[in-house]
């Protein structure tokens, strides 16, 4: 059987970028599989003692349990604006809550607040500070789809608020140094709001291998059709 040149090569090119597709939707599948099982082995190790010596990479320390012995800054507190919870918009609370015995703090995520109705009012989040030991889990700062320019720049009120936590920023702002990561506070902690804590996976193991199921389906079509295409063509030449 004989292969036109330019249906070979436009067949050569689809397929292979087909298979590269589904190839790499395997290779995601596998790294959220090494993903969730990091999680999985960081949620259930024992909680680690947050120190001023505590390494500061989010890479290494994120989804592990921690215990904080310190004091929280209630007066140095950041709403980051524009979070969803249930359907409804609303802020993230964060609190610094400084070490004992050091001037270094972490960013203590306290909870959802519903908006009010009036944006120019900000919700109430003030409350009785004193030396305390808190619990909660290591993450990253909530994600914006696109970044604005600004968007990291607090307003000039207390409590603040922001579209995107940049913890060098507001360590300038605050005055004294922070983590680079949150701690999301326990569900079973004082001083919370609603705290429904969840991985941010935007897909799933499972969804990537039904994606590249898809892609190899589309290639073995298209690897039939080129088939299909080429038979014809040469009983046609055959027959002339």
């Amino acid at each position: 059987m004989r292969f036109k040149a330019l249906p070979t090569i436009a067949y050569l090119v689809l397929v292979s970028g087909l298979l590269a597709l589904g190839f790499w939707q395997l290779g995601r599948s596998v790294e959220k599989e090494k993903f969730l099982q990091v999680q999985s082995e960081r949620l259930a190790s024992e909680s680690l003692d947050i120190t001023s010596t505590t390494n500061d990479s989010l890479e290494t320390m994120r989804y592990k349990s921690a215990t904080i012995e310190g004091r929280y800054d209630a007066t140095h507190q950041i709403l980051i604006d524009n979070q969803m919870n249930a359907g409804k918009v609303g802020y993230f609370v964060l609190t610094p809550f400084v070490l004992a015995g050091s001037n270094k703090a972490i960013l203590v995520n306290r909870g959802w607040v519903p908006l009010n109705k009036d944006r120019r009012i900000l919700p109430d989040v003030t409350f009785k500070s004193e030396e305390s030991i808190i619990k909660g889990r290591i993450n990253g700062f909530p994600s914006v789809g696109i970044k604005l320019t600004g968007a990291e720049i607090p307003s000039n009120t207390w409590p603040a608020v922001v579209q995107v936590v940049d913890s060098q920023v507001l360590a300038k702002t605050i005055g004294y140094p922070l983590f680079q990561f949150q701690l999301e506070l326990d569900k079973d902690q004082a001083n919370g709001y609603v705290r429904e804590w969840q991985i941010n996976l935007l897909m799933t193991p499972e969804r990537h291998i039904a994606y590249a199921v898809q892609w190899f389906g589309l290639a073995l079509t298209l690897t039939v059709l080129f088939v299909w295409y080429s038979l014809k063509n040469n009983n046609n030449d055959t027959t002339r």
